[in-house]
């Protein structure tokens, strides 16, 4: 069946496999979320343990789903691999960064005698959880922004910007992208946290939790709606049958209409936030997070796939429009992508066993004799 496949159908099929990784990703940065809470939730080393050692259950799916995302890419779309990592490398220098500094702090945060202190590490937790989810919804935003990039004849690219991607943090539209997964991240966190942790003598922490819930979703929800009535409104980067790359008026929106079931997952995805958050704050349950963690993922998968489909450019250059990327201009051969494909069929297994695990971690709440015994992180 799959070698019946056709080469756009296969580089269709990879563009959504690697966005529902990304959009997974978006979801899994409840750990970040999480971490940035840690100086405003946590009143004593006990709940900042707590909280910690929660969070530290998890921090390697996200790392990991991140890197996931990055080699997906690498071996369906090696042309858009080789001219964002190898042109806007700043960018991704920073963002891989705030990760290192990340697995670096779970390691030796709670070592005795470590040499920077443990504060230093928590705060190391809280540049991983704002600067390194703000970068990476700005590089996002340049999907529907566009990048400062020219491709030879030969394919070399040549970065036309002097801050070698970090100019992409100062457009409006991706810097609002990059602070709405911020503020949901955090919104994410307190969910997980409220679910995840046992708070039998913490009842002041869960009620510092709740309010960080109302209080991180309420401020993410202007930027998300600028985010969502700029992508409607914006002209989008339209490619014709010739290949040749045109400014198109709304091209977005005609996107959505076009496919009408990317309109059914936004739409599905959106009232989940809410409904989740609404479980947190009016009837105080602790599964939250399962109903604004499935939305999380439609909408980040909305994001990731509308411009792509649809004859529009993915990663679309403003300096040269002639050297935007698509879905089919930057794909892996058609044997390359086949042979992706018959290896994909194990994405399955591979799903049951992180569920699995999952369960095995979260088959009871963290409790306070958790951490003053064993505590780890």
């Amino acid at each position: 069946m799959i070698g019946n496949l056709d080469y756009t159908t296969l580089q269709q099929l990879w563009w959504l496999l690697c966005s529902v990784v990304g959009a997974l990703f978006l979801f899994l940065t409840f750990v970040q979320g999480g971490q940035s809470l840690l100086w405003q939730v946590a009143r004593t080393d006990l709940e900042k343990s707590m909280l910690i050692n929660s969070l530290g259950r998890k921090w390697e799916l996200t790392f990991t789903t991140l890197v996931l995302f990055g080699g997906a890419l690498f071996a369906a779309f090696p042309k858009f691999y080789a001219t964002s990592f190898g042109g806007a490398y700043w960018v991704w220098i920073l963002i891989l960064f705030t990760f290192i500094i990340q697995a670096v702090s779970y390691e030796f945060r709670a070592k005795e005698a470590n040499l920077l202190g443990a504060k230093t590490y928590e705060l190391f937790l809280l540049i991983n959880g704002t600067l390194g989810i703000l970068l990476i919804g700005a590089a996002v935003g340049t999907f529907y922004t566009g990048s400062n990039f020219r491709l030879s004849s030969y394919n070399l690219v040549t970065w036309t910007h002097p801050l070698r991607g970090l100019e992409a943090a100062f457009n409006p539209f991706n810097v609002a992208l990059g602070l709405f997964l911020v503020l949901n991240a955090r919104t994410l966190g307190a969910m997980y946290l409220l679910n995840n942790i046992e708070f039998s003598g913490l009842a002041d922490l869960e009620t510092r939790l709740r309010r960080a819930v109302r209080t991180n979703f309420l401020s993410s929800v202007p930027f998300l709606l600028f985010v969502l009535v700029n992508i409607l409104l914006m002209r989008g980067f339209g490619v014709d049958d010739q290949g040749t790359v045109s400014m198109v008026s709304r091209k977005y929106l005609a996107n959505l209409l076009a496919n009408p079931w990317l309109m059914g997952l936004l739409g599905a995805g959106l009232p989940l936030v809410f409904a989740g958050v609404f479980r947190t704050l009016h009837r105080n349950s602790s599964r939250g997070i399962w109903f604004s963690g499935t939305g999380t993922v439609l909408v980040g998968l909305t994001i990731l796939l509308l411009p792509a489909y649809n004859q529009t450019c993915f990663y679309p250059s403003h300096f040269d429009l002639q050297s935007s990327l698509t879905i089919h201009n930057a794909s892996s051969s058609l044997y390359t992508l086949r042979v992706m494909t018959w290896v994909a069929l194990f994405i399955p297994v591979v799903l049951a066993y992180v569920w699995y695990v999952w369960r095995a971690m979260d088959s009871r709440k963290l409790q306070i004799a958790d951490v003053q015994e064993k505590g780890v992180y």
